[in-house]
C-alpha cells in the first residue's frame, strides 16, 4: 500500500507556473500508475493528467494539453505536475492518485489510493 501527500500549492497570478509535488512513501511509486485530479468548489473531482505505469503512456484532460505536465522522479519516490500559463479556471483543490492498473483512468473510481489535495487558487 502507497501513502501519497501532496505540496507545492499556494496563490499565483493569471499567466505564472506552479509545481506541485506529490511524496510516495511505503511503497515505490514506479510501482503505480499515477495521476492528478482537481476540485473546485461545488463541482466534482475531475482528472487532470495520468501517467501509466510503465511510462509509456501519458494521458491529459482536454484543457490541460499543452500547459501542465506531469513526471516522476524514482529516486525520490516523487510525482510532479507541472502547471504552466495557469488561469482562474484552474482554481481548484489537486490531488495525487496512484493505482496498480497498468492503464490510466479518467474517473475517480478507477484510483485506489489518494492524497489529501493541496489547494491551487490562479488569480486574475
Amino acid at each position: 500500500q502507497v501513502q501519497l501527500v501532496e505540496s507545492g500549492g499556494g496563490l499565483v497570478q493569471a499567466g505564472g507556473s506552479l509545481r506541485l509535488s506529490c511524496a510516495a512513501s511505503g511503497r515505490t511509486v514506479s510501482s503505480y500508475t499515477v495521476g492528478w485530479f482537481r476540485q473546485a468548489p461545488g463541482k466534482e473531482r475531475e482528472f487532470v493528467i495520468g501517467r501509466s505505469r510503465s511510462g509509456g503512456s501519458t494521458y491529459y484532460a482536454t484543457y490541460v494539453k499543452g500547459r501542465f505536465t506531469i513526471s516522476r522522479d524514482n529516486a525520490k519516490n516523487t510525482v510532479y505536475l507541472q502547471m504552466n500559463s495557469l488561469e482562474p479556471e484552474d482554481t481548484a483543490v489537486y490531488y495525487c492518485a496512484a493505482d496498480s492498473a497498468a492503464d490510466i483512468s479518467a474517473v475517480v473510481a478507477g484510483w485506489d489510493y489518494w492524497g489529501q489535495g493541496t489547494q491551487v487558487t490562479v488569480s486574475s
